[in-house]
């Protein structure tokens, strides 16, 4: 039983969101196949992604963080609004700075929309102790569902957050979609707070994204992406073939996360009656992450019917998080 300033909402099927077989088949049919990002967030894979957010070279969420400890408070003036919805709200370790900053000027109601309960649960918890006075609504499913569950809901103002620069772990026509799920859910005057990972050289990406030599967390982030379909579809991928790399395509501006085959095989998807037949070398796409040129990346969001705000961004790092209001 939780606390009454904690309620979890099942918005996506209590959990059947994880055997939508039309969209994973289309992905798995797709030259190279690739595995839906949202597989990857398991409970198990949640806490694989906060190891991947400790690594040495990993920027975005140390950087991401330095901006919202600077500038937390000014966003906390400029939303302005009592209710936060945040998608893909993880363990929401960067989020608290701003909720803080918000905390301290009114009362404060938190929706995180995340596919994996227990992180939910257990951010929940946390924000509740640390931060008195927070009410927290999770949202358990994906973010198509939160977004719907918000549009029925109550016409209060709301923000809604994307940090971690999950939008670029999306491919260019999910993202079309996905901006416009958000502009149509949300009215004139509410906000959309977003950050984006703007364009670097490629040795600096590439060492982001891979494992230094004496960790791990990314391969097993990306090999778990296997082992999640293994107990959802009754698959036998046989994680010692796949071997993890991520590589920057400047061509697309994104760097792709892929688990390469190291002999030939044929996969049995059994529950998908799918076989996946790889020769060695070929690859499964696990994960995009696009990089953004900022002129770019605004026009994308405000051709949504969007009007930019303000803009915080690291000129060191390259990396900025902007706040949108909802146009008339």
């Amino acid at each position: 039983m939780e606390p009454p300033e904690i309620e979890i909402v099942p918005v996506d099927g209590e959990g059947s969101f994880w055997d939508d077989r039309r969209g994973l088949l289309a992905c798995l049919r797709e030259t190279p196949p690739r595995v839906p990002a949202y597989l990857g967030y398991d409970a198990l894979g949640s806490e694989l992604f906060e190891a991947i957010t400790e690594l040495p070279g990993y920027y975005p969420t140390r950087v991401e963080h330095r901006l919202l400890q600077r500038h937390a408070e000014q966003i906390a003036d400029l939303i302005g609004y009592e209710r936060i919805a945040e998608l893909g709200s993880g363990s929401a370790k960067k989020t608290r700075l701003l909720l803080a900053a918000c905390v301290e000027r009114r009362p404060t109601c938190y929706l995180p929309i995340d596919v994996s309960r227990e992180m939910l649960v257990a951010s929940a918890r946390e924000l509740t102790t640390e931060l008195p006075g927070l009410r927290v609504q999770g949202l358990w499913g994906r973010y198509e569902a939160g977004l719907g569950w918000l549009r029925d809901g109550t016409p209060e103002p709301v923000t809604v957050a994307l940090l971690g620069s999950n939008l670029g772990n999306t491919t260019p026509e999910e993202r079309a979609a996905l901006l416009a799920e958000i502009a149509a859910t949300l009215r004139p005057g509410d906000r959309f707070l977003v950050s984006a990972d703007l364009q670097k050289p490629a040795a600096v990406l590439e060492a982001c994204y891979n494992d230094p030599p004496d960790r791990s967390a990314f391969a097993r982030f990306r090999l778990n992406h296997l082992s999640h379909l293994n107990r959802l579809f009754d698959a036998d991928f046989i994680l010692e073939y796949f071997y993890p790399r991520a590589h920057y395509d400047a061509a697309s501006t994104a760097v792709q996360g892929h688990l390469y085959a190291t002999e030939d095989q044929t996969v049995a998807l059994r529950e998908l009656d799918l076989d996946l037949i790889l020769r060695r070398g070929d690859s499964l796409n696990v994960g995009f992450s696009y990089k953004f040129h900022r002129p770019e990346f605004v026009a994308a969001v405000a051709a949504r019917g969007f009007d930019l705000g303000a803009q915080w961004i690291d000129g060191v790092w390259q990396y900025g998080i902007f706040l949108f209001v909802r146009s008339a």
